[in-house]
């Protein structure tokens, strides 16, 4: 049941699905605190089963010279917690990976960005075994096995209930959250999954979007009036899309996030690191998914459409 305890064992075993800039940082800060870790790779996986784990980080760097790495799911064991860390482009893939991973009374936190990325999992696994995380990390992958930490790397965690019901606090959230705190990550947690989603897109739609259409960093975008206007005007129409969604983002939400930017490192987004590297773009959960969820209720996000339809062009004609 989603209310109880995961495991009754002092300690929960982890796996994680992606291990980049994102999976990569938070699995190594897990086993760095001690934990039962599991890395599922891909490309860097001959490397990092030889040579382990580099972390360059704001708060300190690190090595770990061994990690329990894989190259197929079906080589790792069932875990209490999995963690979703691939792109959003990879869930395909799921449906593969998760059923013989994920122990019966674990669960999967999906740490991915978008919307409507938990209905998928919850289709494979059931919605009370499904959780949410939205990560604010500005971390990058430079090398096999190396990842760099700039800035942040809060998480915020939300239960999973069907059609995004608001599912409160619960003791196995607070489990989590225990092992991410000891591991040296901020952790707030989230009574309302969908709210979380919208308020995480405030940030998402604009400056992931804009970087790949203007070719700019964070600090580039922030530091001209146009396009500062511009980033603003997104912002605003994706609190109407969570309005369409009777979910509410204070006032002063728009704001704190254009703070937040101004006093960020200058940083090239993931999407457009996807761009320059030739990957496919998450257009769909990012841009997508939460135009269809707010115009099925009416709501018309003109700014936030124009994005989306030059998103689709680009990433067309970038995969060609």
């Amino acid at each position: 049941m989603a209310n109880q305890f995961i495991y009754n064992s002092s300690q929960l075993s982890y796996a994680i699905l992606g291990t980049g800039a994102l999976g990569g940082y938070y699995g190594a800060c897990l086993q760095k605190s001690g934990l039962d870790v599991h890395f599922l790779l891909h490309s860097d996986y001959e490397y990092v089963s030889k040579h382990g784990l580099v972390v360059e980080s704001k708060n300190g760097d690190f090595t770990l010279p061994q990690v329990q790495a894989y190259s197929e799911t079906s080589k790792m064991p069932p875990c209490d917690v999995v963690i979703v860390a691939l792109k959003t482009t990879q869930n395909h893939l799921l449906p593969q990976m998760l059923p013989n991973l994920v122990k019966e009374n674990g669960v999967v936190l999906v740490l991915q960005n978008g919307l409507g990325v938990e209905d998928e999992v919850a289709k494979i696994v059931g919605s009370n075994r499904v959780m949410g995380g939205l990560c604010f990390l500005c971390s990058n992958k430079v090398g096999a096995g190396h990842i760099r930490h700039l800035d942040y790397g809060e998480i915020k965690m939300g239960e999973y209930a069907a059609n995004y019901q608001t599912a409160g606090i619960t003791k196995r959230m607070q489990q989590i959250a225990n092992d991410f705190e000891s591991a040296g990550i901020k952790m707030q947690l989230a009574e309302d999954l969908l709210l979380a989603r919208w308020q995480k897109l405030v940030w998402n739609i604009p400056y992931n979007g804009l970087s790949v259409v203007l070719d700019a960093r964070t600090d580039e975008l922030m530091g001209n009036s146009h396009t500062r206007s511009l980033v603003e005007e997104l912002m605003w129409e994706v609190v109407a899309g969570a309005k369409s969604c009777d979910r509410t983002i204070p006032q002063n939400f728009v704001e704190t996030m254009l703070q937040y930017t101004d006093k960020m490192k200058p940083y090239r987004t993931s999407m457009k690191i996807d761009y320059d590297e030739k990957r496919p773009l998450e257009v769909e959960k990012m841009f997508g998914n939460p135009l269809k969820f707010s115009q099925a209720r009416g709501a018309n996000l003109p700014k936030i459409t124009m994005l989306y339809q030059q998103l689709k062009f680009l990433d067309s004609r970038n995969s060609s």
